[in-house]
Order: C-alpha cells, then structure tokens, then sequence
C-alpha cells in the first residue's frame, strides 16, 4: 500500500484541479489533471471531520475576511491556511455563498460573515451535512435564515445540495424539493451532491446519476460505499476506504490514495 506521506506524481499534463480530502488522518489535497489523479498527500495533520469550499481564487483567500475554504475539525474551524476562524470543535461546515456556516457537536449552528463574527443561528440537534443555506440533521432538514434556523421537512437527513432544485439524502429516499419535497428515489441515501448542470446520490451499496429528469445508476470500477462528491471540471468522488475517482465524462477512472476514515470532499 502507498504511505499517504509520500507523494505519487502519475502524470503532469494540463492545469491541475486540486481536491481536498477531510479524514481521520487529517486534510489531503489530491492534484487531479483531467481524468489523471496526480501528486497527493496530507497538507495539515488533523481529525478532519468536513471541508467546504466556495468559488474563489486561493489569492483572495481572506483578503475581505471571508474564507474561501473551511474545515471541520475535533479542535476548531480552519481556514485554508490552516488557521483557527474563531469556532470550537465544529462537526460539519458549508459555503451559503459568501458567509460561512459551521455546526458544533452540540447540533448550535453559528454563521461567519465578513468582519462581524460568529453569529448564532440556533440548535438544531445531531447535525450532518451543511450545503448552502441547507442543514441536514436527525430530524430532518433545516434552512439556515438570517434570524434563525427554520425546519423545512423530512426526516433523518444525511446530506443536502443546496443547487437548483435542492437535493436531500434519507434513511428513507432521495428527495427533491419544488412545491413541497418530492421523492425521488427509494432507499437509504447517505450522500448527495449537485452544481448548476451536474447531480449525484448514493446509498451505501450504489452511487446514482442525474441525466435529463431520470436518475441511473452508475458502474463504479469499484466496490465499497461512496464518502463524498463534489465537482470542478470533472466530477470527483472519494469511497470509505480511500479510493478516489474522477470522470470528465467518459468513463471513470481511479487511483487509491491510501486514506482509512474519510469524511468529506470539497474542490478548492
């Protein structure tokens, strides 16, 4: 097996996309050129429970006092630098555009925006998933409101996208949200990601496509269940047990990074 602390480079071609892999160990970054998974290794030693990214360049990194990237760790938020923003131990954060969403283990959701501080919003109870505006916790799916947090339906959510339309993950199915929640698919779902064009869910056993208004399943070159999905130029997902995948389009292809223990993927 590859020792995560060395680095592989498997192929140099092309403006690289850099991935960022929250784990157990820590924050990966994986270099991925077009379908070519690259360079990859641990950037900042850590229990990484989540990682969010927003559109923005890496030199604008806190230039206005907004982060451009977060992590979720057991001992506080961190920016891309690596740098506490000023939030404890924090189980999930999230981009709501610009403003910056974090929950601690207590399920108190508290939004970051600008200058200002941290602000509470409310408590929520065992918080999941955080995407946009979106909360997904035990209890179902909350929206994150400038006054407050405000449930918005279902129940045992794992995961939310908040793109249009928003994409929710149950114990129960994936479901769409238009004039009330719409089932979309029947099973236990524990992941869902979208952009404007793209959409992905899995259970813990298949990963599903969006295509037009149908939802397919997709062949993995792989077994085990999917951790996360995010997307850039191409759509990439990284599995439990380490494996990272990346598409453009035709076909997948996959690499092991070497990873046990991982919690999230977001684009940087």
């Amino acid at each position: 097996m590859v020792s995560i602390d060395e680095k592989r480079v498997y192929d140099d071609r092309g403006e690289a996309t850099t991935v960022l892999v929250a784990a157990d160990i820590g924050v990966v970054t994986v270099s991925v050129s077009d379908d070519i998974v690259g360079e990859f290794g641990v950037a900042h030693r850590c229990s990484a429970r989540d990682v969010a990214a927003r559109d923005r360049t890496a030199d604008d990194e806190r230039r206005d006092g907004r982060p451009a990237v977060a992590v979720a760790t057991d001992e506080a938020v961190l920016d891309g630098a690596f740098e506490p923003l000023g939030f404890g131990p924090a189980v999930a954060v999230g981009f709501d555009g610009d403003a910056l969403l974090a929950a601690s283990p207590d399920g108190t959701v508290e939004r970051l925006d600008g200058d200002d501080g941290w602000r509470e919003l409310g408590a929520v109870g065992d918080v999941r998933s955080i995407d946009g505006d979106l909360v997904a916790t035990a209890d179902g799916v909350y929206r994150a409101l400038d006054d407050g947090v405000q449930h918005v339906g279902l129940d045992d959510a794992s995961d939310v996208a908040a793109a249009e339309p928003p994409l929710a993950a149950t114990g129960t199915g994936l479901y769409g949200l238009g004039n009330g929640w719409r089932d979309l698919l029947d099973g236990d779902f524990r992941i869902v990601g979208a952009d404007a064009g793209r959409a992905h869910a899995a259970t813990d056993d298949a990963l599903f496509a969006r295509r037009g208004d149908e939802w397919r399943e997709e062949s993995l070159p792989v077994d085990g269940p999917v951790a996360d999905v995010d997307y850039g130029e191409g759509t990439y997902v990284v599995a439990a047990d380490g494996t990272f995948l990346v598409t453009v389009g035709d076909g997948w292809r996959h690499r092991g990074i070497g990873l046990r223990g991982v919690n999230g993927l977001a684009v940087a």
